[in-house]
């Protein structure tokens, strides 16, 4: 059975979905597919990256770095479609009925069980390396626990606190509370961002403390690094919904991507504390 030029058109579809989907079902899409890819390249271009170094590299060096770069303009593109046409195009002509708000909420929570599955990966890397000699042979660890880490991790659970209220005053009706709560994580969210910028810069250029310089190494940048990618993944949905919620289109009925979106920024909150426990002071404890 093919779709109709009318469900096409009442759907709005910019990518074609698959042609012989039954009528009913316009919200097949290949957005998450496009997004996909693109997440997909971030690995990658950090694996071409690795390999263009060193004194006998396999690639050109600046092969991985393009490649990152493509594939972050491919997912926030995919990203941008998919939340677009999930959220936004039929906003007000959709109805407020609870099944389809927690057939959303589900699909958000089993993302990120794959997120949880992904962060493990990172985490059993390094438990591996931590139950062997510490630290390792010939490596030199910086002290991680600074002023700068406890400010980032202050800034980020404060960013989690200012979303929750925002939410609560959207369920009371009170905009100008829910778009300040807003306005304030994104805000929390971008100066974080910018506090682990700085910590590479001082680790990178005052340490000497690099991506290939040993297997903690690796494990540090590669954790952290990820993590910085799903904040900042973070900031671009709460930007979205904060620019949404500028034009009116959230009410105390109407909230499903708050909801979901407010799933993902507290995971990465809890991310990162953990990040903090076991990596940062977990390097610095010798047993």
């Amino acid at each position: 059975m093919t779709v109709t030029d009318d469900s096409t058109e009442e759907h709005g579809h910019h990518l074609p979905a698959v042609e012989d989907w039954p009528k009913g079902f316009g919200e097949a899409s290949w957005w998450p597919f496009i997004t996909a890819i693109g997440g997909a390249g971030f690995y990658i271009g950090a694996a071409l990256f690795i390999l263009g170094r060193g004194a006998d590299p396999m690639v050109g060096p600046t092969i991985g770095p393009a490649v990152f770069i493509a594939s972050v303009l491919v997912f926030l593109i995919g990203l941008y479609g998919w939340v677009y046409h999930a959220f936004v195009k039929h906003f007000w002509s959709r109805d407020t009925h609870e099944a389809g708000s927690n057939a959303l909420r589900w699909g958000m929570i089993s993302f990120l069980g794959s997120e949880i599955a992904t962060f493990g990966a990172g985490f059993v890397y390094y438990f591996f390396i931590r139950t062997g000699t510490w630290p390792p042979t010939g490596a030199e660890i910086p002290d991680l626990v600074g002023s700068l880490v406890l400010a980032n991790t202050a800034l980020l659970v404060a960013s989690s606190i200012t979303l929750h209220w925002a939410h609560i005053e959207l369920r009371k009706n009170n905009r100008s509370r829910f778009i300040a709560g807003l306005g304030a994580t994104l805000l929390l969210g971008a100066v974080f961002i910018g506090g682990q910028v700085l910590e590479y810069y001082e680790f990178i250029v005052h340490e000497n403390f690099t991506f290939t310089g040993g297997v903690f190494n690796s494990a540090f940048f590669g954790l952290t690094g990820l993590h910085g990618l799903h904040v900042t993944m973070g900031a671009v949905l709460i930007g979205i919904v904060f620019v949404r919620s500028l034009y009116g289109q959230y009410s105390p009925e109407r909230h499903v991507s708050v909801s979901t979106v407010s799933m993902y920024w507290h995971f990465v909150d809890a991310v990162w504390i953990f990040l903090v426990v076991v990596l940062y002071v977990g390097a610095e404890m010798k047993f």
